[in-house]
């Protein structure tokens, strides 16, 4: 077996291809384009297991790469402290160390999506940038207004036929910011349309719609709470346990621990931050349709703190999606349950 660690770049690939007992059979750089890819996996010893780091570029050279290959691998970046912390650091001794790590088994593997997952997750995340782009217009549309010094109903602002009436009858509003608001206005509706188009066209889609179903049936969990997840978790089997997967989605605190010593430290960085954000906000909006997750909030609120509290719904809610996804069944609440079980 040869083992072959690739430093991608945009422009550039290092690469270093070492047999099982270390030895560089092959070292160099190449141009990160499909054409030079093909003529050098043409070149390359045979079986052989290949190695990247997981950078933004990483995707459609994993996809590339993967039939060419025995195994295709992408590596943890915060995991591969053996680069980072190194004293010499370029693009060739960081393949070579890539491919080391790759054939004593000691590199920190990274979850890859399927190719069908990641497109549809980057339609999602493309939905997100619109929605924050369209929500830094209704702000810029509000400054301009409270700038000017215009009376408006905050509430109804962006509501099609209040801002229409606002904008022909005010006469508050000088002639110099009209064509910014008339901009700003045309901007939130492009935004609009194209966020109902990419949340239908997901919605919608046959590798999907059932599994969303299913999500949608847990009380709080709506569309785009059961988008995130389908999309940001991918395979829900590669969680062992439910501690896993509320880990993956940011919502416990990191743990140093030493000796006789344990910190509990804040809510830990190294997580999903995607799918953290709307978790945390369906959160706050779940004990309203579930009886269960209002006890669970009431129960950590009688503690004093409204966050701890916010992120106790939330881990009960990866449990009630990761049950639902294992057991390939609608969400039953406990008093349906009970009720079953009695009849």
């Amino acid at each position: 077996m040869y083992y072959i660690g690739l430093d991608v770049h945009k422009k550039t690939i290092s690469y270093c291809v070492k047999d099982a007992a270390g030895h560089v059979h092959l070292e160099g750089k190449i141009g990160a384009t499909r054409r030079e890819l093909d003529a050098w996996v043409k070149a390359l010893p045979q079986p052989r297991m290949i190695a990247m780091e997981a950078t933004i570029f990483t995707g459609w050279i994993y996809d590339y790469l993967l039939p060419h290959a025995e195994t295709v691998k992408v590596a943890h970046p915060l995991m591969l402290r053996a680069i980072a912390a190194a004293k010499k650091k370029n693009d060739k001794i960081d393949a070579s160390k890539i491919a080391d790590c790759l054939r004593c088994d000691f590199l920190p593997e990274s979850y890859m999506a399927s190719t069908e997952i990641r497109d549809r997750r980057r339609t999602l995340r493309y939905r997100n940038l619109v929605l924050k782009q369209m929500v830094q217009m209704k702000n810029r549309v509000s400054g301009l207004l409270m700038e000017s010094g215009v009376s408006y109903d905050k509430q109804r602002l962006h509501k099609m036929g209040y801002f229409t009436q606002l904008f022909s009858t005010s006469e508050e509003i000088s002639d110099s910011i009209r064509p910014l608001l008339r901009l700003g206005r045309e901007h939130i509706q492009r935004a609009q349309r194209l966020d109902r188009a990419l949340t239908s066209s997901l919605e919608h889609d046959p590798l999907l719609s059932e599994r969303l179903r299913r999500l949608r049936t847990i009380p709080g969990v709506g569309p785009i709470t059961a988008l995130t997840w389908a999309l940001e978790i991918g395979d829900y089997r590669r969680f062992r346990s439910v501690k896993e997967a509320i880990s993956y989605c940011g919502l416990c605190s990191a743990e140093k621990s030493s000796a006789d010593k344990v910190m509990r430290m804040p809510i830990s960085k190294q997580r999903n931050k995607h799918i953290q954000h709307v978790l945390v906000e369906a959160a706050k909006m779940a004990p309203r349709y579930s009886h269960e997750l209002a006890l669970v909030r009431e129960k950590e609120m009688q503690r004093g703190n409204k966050n701890r509290a916010t992120l106790a719904v939330a881990r009960k809610m990866v449990a009630y999606m990761l049950a639902v996804e294992r057991r390939q069944l609608d969400f039953l609440p406990c008093e349906d349950m009970a009720g079953k079980a009695v009849a």
